[in-house]
């Protein structure tokens, strides 16, 4: 007997419909505008369509997209055939006085990173983010420094959002089932980036990013080894004066800094990239 086909696009449909209750009370999508990522054979866009004032759904396959055009329960949803990662996301939803909506998706394994990155550098105009992801990375994605799990990611989040981890997902609430467990994750924006990250006159974003980056690039080494390997235009003097000046031990390892510590820790080293 052959091998069976997996499904199209690497797809796992959501089938059961008490998890997709729970998915969406996490939402609490009444009276807003709603963007929803993949929504696949539909299970959350019917609940969302009759809760949210609003509701743009992007799909990326074609089939499943006609589909839902024709649902006639779905005759108030804006049904947008498209590969959601093309364009800003705000850029899908029609524009509103307060620019602002929640977002919802199960997320496809393969694109969860730079969808979490999508949604971040969207921050603006999201309120309030419901995903859908593996397990491991939900795990990573709300982890706090000293923990196992706690990474880049990890901080990069931190700086504009509150995660939470809202409920975990069996493998056979999907149809076909995954092989990992998943779990949904909240992210609430919040009012005012963390150390004022990415405001005008602030801390660039990308300044923080590639200190994280570096510090997290050989976890397993003290922070003295890993920064001058992921920030080599530095001078090594240079990166441990900028530490002392941040109150930062570099015999320390990346996973005991706080979000607040990488902050301080990258206004303190010089510029690696004039950023």
């Amino acid at each position: 007997m052959g091998r069976r086909r997996p499904p199209a696009l690497g797809q796992h449909f959501l089938h059961d419909p008490a998890i997709a209750e729970r998915i969406v009370d996490a939402l609490s999508p009444e009276g807003r505008s709603v963007l929803e990522i993949g929504p696949g054979k539909g299970i959350l866009t019917r609940l969302l369509a009759d809760r949210a004032e609003r509701l743009t759904a992007v799909e990326i396959d074609r089939r499943l997209a006609e589909d839902l055009r024709h649902d006639p329960h779905l005759a108030n949803v804006s049904i947008i055939e498209g590969d959601i990662l093309s364009r800003p996301l705000h850029q899908w939803q029609d524009p509103r006085p307060d620019g602002q909506f929640l977002l919802i998706g199960n997320l496809p394994y393969q694109i969860t990173s730079p969808l979490l990155f999508a949604c971040l550098d969207n921050r603006e105009f999201i309120d309030r983010a419901v995903l859908m992801m593996q397990r491991e990375v939900a795990a990573r994605l709300s982890a706090r420094e000293g923990s196992r799990t706690y990474g880049a990611i990890s901080v990069l989040a931190a700086l504009f959002a509150s995660t939470e981890i809202a409920l975990t997902v069996g493998k056979g609430a999907f149809k076909p089932p995954p092989r990992v467990e998943s779990a949904v994750v909240r992210l609430t924006m919040l009012e005012r980036p963390l150390g004022g990250v990415g405001e005008p006159g602030g801390l660039s974003h990308e300044r923080v990013k590639k200190v994280v980056k570096a510090a997290f690039s050989q976890r397993r080494k003290m922070l003295r080894n890993s920064l001058k390997g992921g920030l080599a235009r530095l001078d090594p003097e240079e990166i441990a004066e900028g530490a002392a000046a941040a109150g930062i031990d570099l015999d320390r390892r990346a996973e005991t800094l706080s979000p607040e510590e990488f902050i301080e820790l990258a206004r303190a080293l010089p510029d690696p990239d004039g950023v």
